[in-house]
């Protein structure tokens, strides 16, 4: 099979339609809707008070760093 390229995602065709009511569709939607790729959000109740906005964004990029890394373990 050849490679072809697009100039655009909108000239790339889709997948394939699926026959309707094929018990398959379910299965497929299932996996595509899987859980265990979703991360649960942990939050702190509460409100957070900090003394700038540099101090914010710094404990928002640390708590994400740490969802990725529990998220990457499992």
């Amino acid at each position: 099979m050849g490679v072809r390229k697009f100039r655009s995602v909108g000239e790339m065709p889709g997948p394939p339609p699926l026959r309707p009511l094929d018990p398959e569709n379910l299965r497929i939607a299932c996996e595509l809707s899987s859980l265990e790729l979703l991360a649960p959000v942990r939050r702190i109740p509460g409100v957070r008070k900090f003394r700038s906005v540099e101090e914010m964004s710094r404990e928002r990029e640390r708590r994400e760093t740490e969802t990725t890394r529990r998220s990457r373990s499992l």
